[in-house]
């Protein structure tokens, strides 16, 4: 969702995604951005791209509010994790 305060359409998304080391099957990414849009998390517009239709996609507020709560929730994970790892230690 992060990669999406702007406008993408799937494929540069997955794009982008793989070159930060995160591979997402194309099987489990279409239906994971279609799944937001119902929740309205994200939405969609159809553009014409050197021909070719695309559907681009963009984080709605309401899916910035959840993105943001995510990833507190996720530093919050990583602190304690970083802490049990360090006095494992």
């Amino acid at each position: 969702m992060s990669r999406l305060r702007e406008p993408r359409y799937g494929y540069s998304l997955r794009q982008s995604l793989s070159r930060n080391g995160l591979n997402v099957e194309e099987g489990t990414l279409y239906p994971l951005l279609r799944r937001c849009e119902l929740k309205g998390l994200l939405s969609s517009t159809w553009q014409l791209q050197d021909g070719k239709p695309r559907r681009y996609y963009l984080l709605t507020e309401q899916g910035g509010e959840v993105l943001d709560g995510l990833t507190c929730e996720w530093k919050l994970l990583v602190a304690s994790m970083n802490d049990l790892i360090d006095t494992a230690a």
